[in-house]
């Protein structure tokens, strides 16, 4: 099993060699048949997000640019170029099936930053409840070199992340992961599963095949990324995107390379909240409060009694109860002085005194209960 027929939630990566033809324009019939792989998810009632490249390949067709090294300007111009065109061949591929799309284009900081992070994570989870498609895309013209991402797998496996998906599709020009260079090595092996990246793993990839994506520049960064996603508790997929339904085919068996993640996305973000974040203050609740936390509920402005520390929306925070316990750590969605504001108020008496909600202090998901109540 590959893990796609029962995923909530899919990444799925289409680099540029995939979406962009011979001539330099998108390749509207893989483009066509893509989005009726990625529409029958969606008729089962699962949701697709696309990382997708190409924005700088197009741009440069239309710039009339050459077919040589770009400088970082030129690349930038490019990618500002392409980018509508990009677009519009989503939104012509999936139309027929009804499914709308949405452009979000993010940068590093987007998904290191904690409060650009909550917003992105805020943005994408509006367009998947709505049944929207998000198009995700590095922004190319705005980045500079000493800030990108680097490649979009690596960027597929921080959305991934972000979002906590289940299962991340890389797509590929190979059909996975082997022993060596399959090319040069008749001995080679396909590695159809893998249940741990060990440094065995990684060497080879460095010694695959580069030129046809299998070498350092191709299926490492591939690994890298699966690394994240894995720690994230989210399956990665390396599989052959050059066939019309490269989804289907890994459902019916179709060879591909399945890398199990090492937990589930909900208790890797947990333990990402309550051991990896430097709590910036505190928000001490009363008894009523502290009970609806511990059934694994939100807090709201109502049951806090006072803020300690200075915060801004997106850091990380204690919840303790007033004898000084801690209750749980949780990502605040409030800086302090707002969150000062609303102490004690109602939810429905935020948005006249701050003039914007953003509902509760700590939403649920971004909760981490304290394995016993301890002093602060």
């Amino acid at each position: 099993m590959s893990g796609i027929e029962a995923a909530r939630r899919i990444v799925v990566k289409v680099g540029s060699a995939l979406l962009v033809g011979k001539d330099g324009a998108a390749d509207g019939p893989w483009l066509r048949a893509f989005a009726a792989d990625a529409a029958r998810l969606r008729a089962r009632g699962q949701q697709v997000l696309v990382v997708s490249s190409g924005a700088v390949a197009l741009g440069r067709r239309r710039l009339g640019l050459s077919k040589r090294a770009l400088s970082l300007p030129e690349k930038q111009a490019s990618a500002a170029a392409g980018q509508s065109a990009l677009m519009r061949a989503w939104e012509e591929a999936f139309e027929p099936h009804g499914a709308a799309c949405a452009q979000v284009l993010l940068t590093r900081d987007d998904t290191e930053t904690r409060r650009r992070w909550l917003n992105a994570r805020a943005t994408v989870e509006t367009l998947l409840g709505l049944g929207v498609i998000p198009v995700v895309n590095e922004n190319d013209t705005v980045v500079t070199e000493e800030i990108r991402y680097g490649d979009n797998d690596r960027l597929a496996a921080r959305v991934a992340q972000m979002i906590g998906a289940d299962v991340l599709v890389l797509l590929s020009d190979v059909d996975g992961l082997y022993t060596g260079d399959p090319r040069h090595d008749p001995a080679a092996k396909h590695l159809p599963r893998i249940t741990r990246l060990t440094p065995e793993i990684d060497a080879m990839a460095g010694g695959a095949n580069a030129s046809a994506g299998v070498g350092t520049g191709g299926m490492a960064t591939k690994l890298a990324a699966a690394r994240i996603a894995s720690a994230a508790g989210c399956a990665t997929v390396i599989t052959l995107g050059h066939r019309p339904a490269p989804l289907q085919a890994v459902e019916q068996g179709e060879r591909a390379t399945i890398i199990e993640p090492s937990t589930t996305p909900a208790a890797a973000y947990k333990a990402w909240i309550a051991g990896s974040l430097a709590p910036a203050g505190a928000l001490v609740v009363d008894a009523g409060a502290g009970a609806a936390v511990r059934r694994g509920k939100s807090l709201l402005a109502a049951g806090v009694r006072r803020v300690e520390g200075r915060f801004d929306k997106g850091e990380a925070v204690v919840i303790r109860d007033e004898a000084g316990a801690e209750i749980a750590r949780g990502i605040v969605r409030y800086q302090s002085d707002h969150a000062e504001q609303i102490c004690g108020l109602k939810s429905a008496a935020i948005e006249p005194a701050l003039g914007y909600t953003s509902g509760p202090l700590v939403h649920a998901d971004d909760l981490a209960l304290a394995a016993h109540g301890s002093p602060a």
